[in-house]
């Protein structure tokens, strides 16, 4: 049988050609980066009888398989009694830099274009012309060579045979991959209440092509929900691959075991783990330079045969594995992981790698995406989480260093135009903008130019992070509408100017677009409607809720009405401390209570520890480290001789993703409504949604803080035998507005008494 693959001839000939660099911390390919509008300033100049950007396809038979590539040739230079492929490339450096045979990758790109245009027009040869065209001064050099077809065809049977050893490893998976993907049964005997529903309806999403946000309770079984549905829908052919995308190392590891679940019933997946690279790196310091890192040099000399190996040997790729192979094969573990996460069926990851458009995996090309569908984790997380991504800032201070540091090299004039401006900025007291800035970002797109200059002979700390700053401001800007707002934050001598995205709905919608199908999930993607909005929901997505499955009885709910304002803490302390002591004595077992800051969450143990010294406690740090936090949730165990208190930060690192089955956890006590400190952006926030007709104080503070109090709650019914306490402490949880958001499973509550905690049914 006769294997197809697709593939561009720019991702064929670079993973041939693996001449790259991993420098300073930004990937090129040959240093060089593929400026648009340099290529159609070179393509303006064509002839009228000349073409520009010309698609071209050719199905390239090798062996037992057929690899179809295409791409888009830059231009079509035709003569009388010639055909000339002109392939143009920019780059930030020195033309002297550059000679015939300096990238490889750029002929070969150029030399398919050629093969194949000859051979659907039957010319016996062709000139091949590279063009390379240095970004400020656009000064040009050129390189031509005539080749016939014959030349032009063993050139790519040569790039073909080095091309097969990987591609032989792809294909002999997928077959197996296909095969065991159809055959496999839901890993457990029976579906939980609702999970059949949550995994019939991604199905659906994925045959549909659609985008789905389904609310499902927490212990009705998200994750392998999900996952598994995906798997099916590869096995029946309608995807390639799938993303999860999570915000958070416990709910990844969540998704690893269900995928290994799957592969211990047979299924054949090869599944990739993304860690951060400042966690995977081997180095001290994470420099990635080939002087300071022996991982970093060399890299695309050992690479191919590093992923080679690791598909033959590998199905749960996480990062114990990958850091095992990259030391084997002497490379970068983190790139080593970048470069697979094209390779594999599934990558857990971050939301970064799919909607951050400076991280993202931009190689996946719109092909590739029809193909794949992306499965986002706790999607609450994103919404601020997307603000992040769609903001950047600069900062006065750095510019006027580095005019200081740089004063003989032209880098110091852009920063000392930067600078100045800032201090413009300043002086103006206009703090507050709508509009973008084109001025400035036009200074920033010049520093850049000359840092990349600069960063190539100079290994500067402060100038490669505000090089980053000045970049990632530079791509903001292009993204720049009514939903962004521009502020500037003056203290003394420093300015700090922000592009601030208030909803980043919008862009959301546009990184996700192009998938097979996005499905958005959690257990609390409530108010429906606040959510759907603000992850790019469109009127024609899908819907669904599904209910806790276990039983109300399962969880004694009580709230108890004492204010937790700011304002009343102080009085308010003792008898949250005598009610918190009061509730744990009612049920046996350990208890998390969880706090809306460090601050008011240490007030309170200190004077819990203080009135009850003998009860077993332990706090939360700020910053733990995964080994901390692996020993803070382990010490949360049934065997225990004396029930432990767990005091830990609301929206924190322990208030969502944490699994604590059986009579690991019999009580939660989750302390005031959860609501985000009142500050200067929550305010912007507020101020425009109000100015688009909704309720701004709810979309910028409440929605935001029940969505921590609902996540902290969840921690506690992990599976259809577990039972406990769930105790709200705040006065405003009896107000109509919280009564709302509380899940229905929470609605039987009782109402706390005094100090003695005389219980009567509200």
């Amino acid at each position: 049988m006769t294997n197809m693959v697709k593939i561009s001839v720019r991702n064929l000939v670079e993973y041939v050609y693996r001449s790259g660099s991993i420098e300073s911390g930004f990937r090129t390919s040959s240093t060089m980066t593929e400026g648009t509008r340099i290529h159609q300033l070179i393509q303006k100049g064509y002839r009228e009888q000349d073409e520009k950007e010309v698609y071209v396809e050719a199905d390239i038979p090798y062996q037992d398989f057929v690899v179809r590539v295409d791409g888009r040739c830059d231009g079509l230079l035709k003569d009388e009694d010639s055909v000339t492929i002109d392939e143009i490339k920019s780059t930030v450096h020195s033309l002297d830099d550059v000679e015939e045979d300096t990238h490889p990758v750029h002929w070969a790109q150029a030399i398919f274009y050629g093969y194949i245009y000859a051979g659907d027009h039957q010319l016996s040869e062709m000139t091949i012309q590279l063009t390379y065209v240095q970004g400020k001064t656009m000064e040009r050099k050129q390189f031509r060579r005539v080749m016939t077809y014959e030349e032009m065809k063993s050139f790519v049977n040569d790039v073909m045979e080095e091309y097969a050893s990987f591609l032989k490893v792809k294909i002999n998976h997928k077959n197996e991959r296909n095969k065991t993907s159809k055959a496999l049964a839901f890993p457990f005997e029976t579906y939980r209440e609702g999970q059949r529903k949550l995994a019939g309806a991604v199905y659906k999403t994925i045959d549909d092509k659609k985008t789905i946000f389904a609310s499902a309770a927490t212990g009705i079984g998200k994750t392998i929900s999900t996952i598994f549905p995906a798997v099916k829908a590869i096995g029946e052919g309608k995807l390639e691959k799938m993303f999860y995308l999570t915000a958070k190392t416990i709910t990844r590891t969540a998704a690893e075991e269900a995928f290994q679940l799957l592969i211990d019933h047979g299924l054949d997946l090869k599944v990739l783990t993304i860690t951060a690279k400042d966690k995977i790196c081997f180095q001290e310091e994470t420099i990635c330079t080939s002087e300071k890192c022996p991982f970093a040099a060399g890299f695309y000399d050992r690479i191919n045969e590093a992923i080679i190996d690791i598909l033959k040997q590998e199905n749960l790729i996480n990062r114990g594995i990958i850091e095992q192979y990259a030391r084997k094969h002497q490379v970068c573990p983190f790139e080593f992981s970048i470069e697979l996460a094209y390779a594999v069926d599934a990558v857990i990851c971050d939301y970064n790698y799919i909607f951050d458009p400076r991280v993202s995996l931009k190689r996946l090309m719109e092909d590739q995406k029809k193909k794949t569908a992306i499965l986002v984790d706790e999607a609450h997380n994103l919404v601020d989480r997307g603000r992040e991504m769609y903001s950047a800032t600069i900062q006065k201070s750095n510019f006027l260093q580095l005019k200081r540091d740089f004063n003989k090299s032209p880098l110091a004039a852009e920063a000392k135009a930067i600078n100045d401006y800032l201090l413009q900025v300043k002086k103006s007291e206009d703090y507050l903008r709508k509009d973008l800035d084109e001025d400035l970002v036009a200074l920033l797109e010049a520093f850049v130019m000359e840092a990349e200059l600069e960063l190539v002979k100079n290994d500067h700390e402060l100038l490669l992070e505000t090089y980053f700053a000045a970049q990632n401001f530079v791509k903001i800007a292009k993204l720049y509408n009514e939903q962004f707002i521009t502020y500037i934050d003056v203290h003394k001598s420093e300015v700090k100017l922000k592009l601030f995205c208030l909803d980043p709905s919008q862009q959301i919608f546009k990184m996700g677009k192009g998938f097979r199908a996005r499905v958005f999930f959690s257990a609390t993607l409530i108010p429906a409607d606040y959510y759907r909005e603000l992850l790019g929901g469109q009127s024609e997505d899908y819907v669904i809720s599904i209910p806790s499955p276990f039983a109300r009885e399962n969880s004694e709910v009580i709230i108890q009405p004492l204010s937790t304002r700011y304002r009343d803490r102080e009085k308010t302390m003792a008898p949250m401390v005598h009610f918190i002591k009061d509730v744990i004595d009612k049920k046996e077992g350990n208890f998390l209570i969880f706090f809306p800051s460090y601050q008011y969450m240490r007030d309170a143990y200190e004077q819990f520890t203080e009135y009850y010294p003998s009860v077993s406690t332990i706090i939360q740090d700020v910053g733990m480290a995964e080994v901390e936090r692996e020993d803070f949730l382990a010490q949360f165990t049934s065997e225990r001789a004396e029930r432990l208190v767990g005091f830990a930060v609301l929206g924190g690192i322990f208030s969502e993703g944490v699994d604590l089955k059986g009579d690991r956890l019999k009580g939660v006590i989750v302390v005031g409504v959860g609501m985000p400190q009142i500050g200067f952006e929550r305010d912007i926030i507020k101020d425009h949604f109000q100015s688009v007709g909704k309720n701004g104080f709810d979309y910028a503070y409440v929605y935001p803080g029940m969505n921590k109090v609902l996540q902290a709650g969840g921690r506690l019914i992990r599976s259809d035998s577990d039972t406990g306490v769930i105790a709200l402490i705040d006065d405003r949880f009896l107000q109509k507005k919280y009564q709302a958001l509380l899940p229905y499973e929470w609605q039987d509550y009782r109402v706390g008494g005094g100090e003695g905690c005389q219980w009567g049914r509200f």
